[in-house]
Formats: structure tokens, sequence, C-alpha cells
């Protein structure tokens, strides 16, 4: 049995059930960033029992944490995570690690374009992460012919050469990938699917994201501002597909913050920018290989239709997000510039060589 010891300290999680978060959703108390702190430790040496383990991440998910939790967790998260800055400042993408599984998959058609402009981003993903296990960053690349079984300094030097940079998550945060198949066993997700999309391995200091609602996207830029161990001075998150890091079209709501600011949130009516279709419009059979030939016939020219101008749109928000445009509307000129021109097949092409 789990007990108070001198490596963790006095919080084992089945004290922390019964004394802390485990009364139900709404008599929960929150944990300290302390508790929180040693909870997760425990966790990734796989120190707690298997009951108590799925107890604990119900129990997190009935009250929702808190930003002081959020950031404890992604600091313990970090000192088993090899980051590997590059050169460059890119945009950190944190899209949902268990991926999509109706619609297409645009960032990395959107991220080359946005390097094709002049803003640099990198992803990252595991491969078929619980619950959802389906496409994410890391099987569109595969598709494409793109390695992506890269060390953190691999990831780094790609990113500084091409613009665009994948990084593994079982290359640079081994610890988490290990807990798969105790999450996959959940059924459910945990606040680890949340912390792993805010790893940031490359130290990136602007971060992309999406949410359902608002107060998901202030929870975020609030866990930012509590964690010791992220580098993050600007947060931009929109309304997302499937929880990932595409915008959804028709109305749709925008988050900002940087540093020493308030949060700022506006609306935007993706219509005016060329998405004057539905979400269903989007959608694909197989994620992973429609994805890629999507990603293919846009950047080549050869494809001018809905696909098209969501590519363009979400191009339009990394250049946005990186400062390299006052608004979206500048980030979407830049981002069809960058399409016409062939700069952003010359992107892809880099990438496959690399």
């Amino acid at each position: 049995m789990a007990q108070a010891t001198e490596k963790y300290g006095e919080w084992p999680l089945k004290r922390l059930m019964t004394e802390v978060v485990g009364s139900g959703h709404k008599s929960a108390d929150d944990m300290t960033r302390e508790q929180a702190a040693e909870a997760f430790r425990r966790i990734l040496d796989f120190e707690p029992d298997d009951t108590t383990l799925g107890a604990f991440w119900l129990a997190n998910r009935w009250k929702r944490n808190t930003p002081e939790e959020l950031a404890a967790y992604i600091d313990v998260m970090a000192e088993g995570t090899e980051t590997y800055a590059p050169q460059c400042d890119p945009v950190d993408c944190g899209a949902n690690y268990d991926g999509k599984g109706r619609s297409a998959i645009f960032g990395v058609a959107a991220g080359l374009v946005a390097a094709a402009a002049g803003t640099p981003v990198v992803v990252h993903s595991g491969d078929r992460v619980p619950t959802q296990k389906q496409d994410a960053y890391k099987h569109v690349l595969d598709e494409l012919g793109v390695r992506t079984d890269l060390t953190p300094e691999e990831s780094a030097e790609m990113t500084d050469e091409v613009g665009f940079g994948f990084y593994y998550q079982p290359n640079f945060a081994p610890e988490i990938t290990a807990l798969e198949e105790r999450r996959d066993m959940m059924g459910v997700r945990t606040f680890v699917n949340t912390i792993e999309t805010l790893a940031n391995p490359a130290e990136a200091s602007t971060h992309l994201g999406s949410f359902y609602h608002l107060p998901y996207a202030k929870r975020i830029i609030d866990t930012f501002q509590e964690s010791e161990t992220v580098p993050v001075d600007r947060v931009v998150m929109f309304q997302g597909m499937e929880g990932y890091d595409d915008v959804r079209p028709g109305s749709t709501k925008v988050a900002v913050w940087n540093e020493g600011e308030e949060m700022d949130d506006f609306d935007i009516e993706t219509p005016e920018y060329g998405m004057d279709f539905e979400e269903e419009d989007l959608g694909v059979d197989d994620v992973a290989a429609d994805s890629a030939t999507i990603t293919e016939e846009v950047l080549s020219g050869d494809r001018e239709d809905n696909f098209a101008d969501a590519i363009a749109v979400n191009a339009a928000l990394r250049i946005y997000a990186g400062g390299d445009a006052d608004d979206i509307r500048g980030g979407l000129e830049a981002a069809r510039d960058a399409l016409e021109s062939g700069a952003a097949a010359e992107k892809l092409e880099a990438l496959r060589s690399f």
C-alpha cells in the first residue's frame, strides 16, 4: 500500500482521495501545488495501486483541475522532459495527442504555409495516444514520408532548417509515454491529456491552442502563468474542431494573452476570411491519408476548394500568433502569398528531404 515516505512526502493518492479530492464534484477540495506535485511524482514512478490511481484520475476529472494543480503537474512533467530549443523562436502548436477521427488535420499544411511566410512553427504528438487513439500529427507526417522518430535535437534542427519542426513524445517525454497503458484502461481522458499538449519541447515563447469554451482558454492561460518551467509569454487560442488546433468554421471566438496583460477575446466570422462552409464539409474518410493528400494538393496549387481555404485561415492564425501580422486578415494575405508563390510547396519538399 502506498504510504507517506521520505522520498515523496505525506500525501499518497489514497489519502488525497479520502481527505481532499475524492468526495465528489461539488464537495471536493482543491489540492495545493505541493500536494499535486507529490501526487504526479508518485504516478510517474508507478507507485500507486491501479485502483487508487484510476479513482484519483476520475476525481480530478469530476472536480476539474485548478491552474495551480495543472501547473504543478506540468512542472513535474518537465523534470523528465528533454527539451531542445531551435535557434529560431517558433509558435508551439498544442493539439490533443489522441487525435481526430472525422475531419482533416490541417496543422501540417498550415504550419508549412506559415513557415513559408516567415513564421516558424513546431508541432508535437505521440502515436495512438489514449483515449481516442486516433490520427494525430505524427500520422499525417508519416503518410507524407517525413521522418518522425526524431531526437529533440534533430527536431530543433528540422525547425531551423525548414521552419517547421516535429517533436515526438516518446523521445522527449518518455515518462508520459510510459503511462499509456494505464491511461487506456481508464476509458476517459485524464489531466495528462491536457498537460501533454502544454509540454513545449521547443521552449517556444508563444503557444497556440484550441478550446470548446472560453473558460477553458482562461484556465490554460492561468496555468501558464502559474507554471515555473514553461517560458511562454504569449498565448493564442481559438475554438477548434474535435479538440484539435484546426479552427472551427463559422462564428468563432479567439482568446489572446500577452505577459503583463489581461486576457483579451474577440469573435471572428470565418466566412469573412474565405471559410464560408460548415464543419461537415471538412470531413474525410481516412484522416491521416486524406490529410496528407490534401496537404500535397493544396501546397502544390492543384486544389482550390474548402480545404485550401481552411488551410489558409489556419496558417493565418499561426502567422498572427507568431506576431508576424497585426491581425488575422494580415496573416491571411501572407499565407495566400506563400501559397501562390510556390514557397509553401518548397517547404514541404524541404521537410521530406530532412
